[in-house]
């Protein structure tokens, strides 16, 4: 899969026109498949740093790789680190979608079509889904759901998952799926799977993305030069609202984007918004990717400002513990 020319980047198209001409230095904080790495270095970029948490991402990439020759360095690591892999770049991109390598493959444990350890580690290490869907508590599990996963069954679903669990534990993707199931109503034609939100809370919990998406967007404001770019693909609300409030906050559009929070004095900005509103697949992209469908671009430019602080918090990240 990693070394299939065929693999189709996310709103590609979109990210090349919002940040042409593309040119210098770029990171690629999702390496993934490559696909995106690929299209910038095709594009014009001198140099491309291709960062993954996953290590099966850079033995798939081996294959085709070295056609780059120093054009591309590897780095296995998390995005939220950026700025200690790379500095004075001319663009960073990120994809926040679930790699397609990792959804076909069942032992790794993503999805809830087919069965396989439940596991969900990016990257393949630490506690994994089925350490967390078998120690937590029945309120640990419900905050997870509900706020990570946007699923409005969250208690029941983590009751009915804790009633199992004193059964026998629960080791497998299809037999969370299926209590998960047993607590919705039956999908309708065209509906998603009962199981989607439930897996989706669980897999950001699992990786702490959220919290990932936040430093790493702290790192790329302190990893770009001058103009500089910084193009971020979301595939849900939660992580498209963080985007937009982060951008918005260190653009200067928004004193305080949490209208709770305390006046701060507002600093110079950091960021200028290349798209006023997110940017979403065309109908020839739907077409021949699906899985575009609920994508959104958002892209900024760096500007010459110092890097700056902002919590968690002002963007609407969500945090375990409550329901406000």
């Amino acid at each position: 899969m990693g070394s299939d020319k065929a693999h189709i980047p996310v709103l590609i198209d979109a990210i090349l026109k919002h940040c042409a001409p593309i040119e210098g230095r770029w990171l690629d904080g999702t390496f993934g498949a490559g696909g995106y790495t690929r299209a910038l270095l095709e594009a014009g970029a001198e140099h491309v740093t291709g960062v993954d948490r996953d290590p099966l991402a850079f033995e798939m990439a081996a294959p085709w790789v070295g056609e780059y020759g120093d054009r591309i360095s590897l780095v296995e690591g998390v995005f939220s680190r950026l700025d200690e892999y790379a500095s004075d770049l001319d663009g960073v991109v990120l994809d926040l979608g679930v790699s397609s390598m990792q959804l076909d493959l069942a032992e790794r444990g993503f999805s809830f079509m087919k069965d396989g350890p439940l596991d969900m580690r990016m990257s393949q290490d630490g506690p994994s889904a089925a350490d967390l869907v078998n120690e937590a508590s029945e309120a640990e599990l419900a905050d997870i759901l509900f706020h990570y996963g946007e699923e409005r069954a969250s208690r029941r679903i983590a009751r009915a998952i804790v009633r199992a669990r004193t059964a026998q534990p629960i080791t497998t993707t299809l037999e969370l799926a299926d209590i998960v199931e047993g607590c919705l109503p039956r999908a309708k034609p065209g509906q998603s799977h009962p199981a989607t939100r439930s897996f989706q809370g669980l897999r950001i919990a699992v990786n702490d993305e959220y919290g990932e998406l936040f430093r790493g967007m702290m790192a790329a404001e302190r990893a770009l030069k001058p103009g500089g770019l910084l193009a971020v693909v979301t595939f849900h609300s939660i992580e498209d609202r963080m985007v937009k409030w982060f951008l918005q906050a260190r653009a200067g559009r928004k004193g305080n984007v949490n209208r709770y929070a305390p006046e701060v004095e507002r600093e110079a900005p950091a960021f200028e918004l290349i798209t006023r509103k997110a940017v979403g697949p065309d109908e020839a992209e739907l077409d021949r990717n699906p899985r575009a469908r609920s994508a959104k671009l958002r892209v900024a430019r760096r500007t010459d400002a110092p890097a700056g602080e902002i919590s968690g918090k002002d963007i609407g990240m969500p945090t375990l513990g409550g329901r406000n």
